[in-house]
């Protein structure tokens, strides 16, 4: 099973998120753009697993969401990784805030506990809109920059839940299937 841990968004703000980037969609059709059932933030990709770690797995994310009340997370422009002149994802911005960087240290160590590696890097949140299976032409590149700093889209969602999810890869892209809803206090 392969498994990773995410926020996920309402439906409406998927939609919205979808119609406030078709410009960038249109200026690279050939990247691999997320359809919007699959727009999320990751908060931990988990990888492949076996069916009998999944116990802990649940268990270990609802002790987590537990201790952590619900959070708004505000959502607004459009970036690259590394850049846009070597652009790998497209990705929408999420805003630091301590409380998600809380959830996220607390996700981290848990989840070290049961021998997942600490990821190295500094966590930066993002809803990744696309991926590059190869390199684009540089002028497409440009384009595709000056379209994103155009993208005039803002918006704050409700987080109530992180979800454990499983990812089964098809032909035509992954495919997502909530397995989890740990929900966050509301207190």
């Amino acid at each position: 099973m392969r498994l990773f841990l995410a926020i996920n968004l309402a439906l409406d703000v998927r939609r919205d998120i979808l119609d406030a980037t078709m410009p960038l969609r249109d200026i690279a059709p050939e990247l691999s753009w997320l359809d919007e059932p699959r727009l999320h933030l990751t908060l931990k990709f988990l990888g492949e697993q076996q069916p009998e770690r999944l116990a802990a797995i649940e268990s270990t994310i609802t002790a987590v969401a537990a201790r952590h009340r619900g959070l708004v997370m505000t959502l607004g422009g459009v970036g690259a990784f590394p850049n846009f002149r070597r652009a790998r994802i497209v990705w929408m911005g999420v805003e630091q805030d301590p409380r998600l960087e809380l959830l996220h240290h607390d996700v981290e160590v848990a989840y070290e506990a049961l021998g997942f590696e600490l990821e190295g890097r500094p966590f930066r949140p993002h809803l990744t809109l696309a991926r590059a299976k190869h390199t684009l032409p540089e002028e497409q590149l440009r384009k595709l920059a000056r379209a994103a700093r155009r993208i005039d889209y803002r918006t704050e969602c409700i987080v109530q839940s992180v979800d454990l999810m499983q990812s089964e890869l098809l032909p035509a892209g992954a495919a997502y299937r909530q397995l989890v809803a740990a929900p966050l206090r509301s207190d």
